[in-house]
């Protein structure tokens, strides 16, 4: 099995501004974050970047974390600028975004593969490539193409909000596993967890 290179830059994908920090589509901004909260980082404005950013320590590796100030759809840029700063590849790169694809409380970690209708994945594969690593946090579907940016721009109902920020909390909880043991270890702590949490919350209901 192929090792990559650690990731050393964790990117949240979302819009800038109080208009839009509570929507779906600023999950990766959630989740970056909570990160900056849990390790003890403050983001400052970097204009070289476009970004705000942050740097911490897990596992006791330095990792930068990342949220472009570009809007969503010119996210590429501002990550491939600190790809070159810190002279690493896209490889030491995970991208965090909102996922239609995936039910709400979901996270599913992956590397490689497209852009699945994300505007603001399709600029990053622009500027990187494929071969980034990606977190996936579930936001579910609104059930009709033609209602996917008025969902997507809108606030979660208060449980749907509860269910996606305590999907957030549990792939926080693997980052140490990541950094520290690789993707494989990270990916399996992280998906049996999510799939055990999904069981039980079918039984209840």
């Amino acid at each position: 099995m192929t090792e990559h290179e650690p990731i050393r830059i964790i990117a949240g994908l979302g819009n800038p501004g109080a208009r839009y920090q509570d929507t779906r589509h600023n999950a990766g901004f959630w989740f970056v974050d909570i990160l900056a909260n849990r390790y003890g980082g403050a983001f400052k404005e970097e204009r070289r970047f476009q970004s705000e950013l942050a740097r911490v320590e897990i596992d006791g590796r330095e990792v930068r974390l990342l949220k472009p100030y570009t809007f969503m759809n010119r996210s590429g840029n501002a990550i491939k600028s600190l790809c070159a700063y810190l002279k690493i590849s896209p490889e030491s790169v995970m991208v965090v975004h909102d996922d239609l694809d995936l039910p709400v409380g979901t996270v599913r970690l992956k590397r490689g593969g497209g852009a699945g209708g994300h505007n603001g994945l399709k600029d990053v594969i622009a500027h990187l490539g494929r071969e980034f690593f990606r977190l996936r946090i579930g936001v579910g579907h609104p059930g009709r193409h033609n209602e996917v940016i008025d969902y997507v721009l809108a606030n979660p109902g208060r449980e749907e909000n509860r269910s996606i920020r305590a999907s957030i909390e549990e792939a926080a909880d693997v980052m140490p596993v990541l950094l520290g043991q690789g993707e494989q270890p990270a990916m399996h702590r992280l998906h049996t967890r999510s799939q055990l949490d999904a069981d039980a919350s079918g039984d209840e209901g």
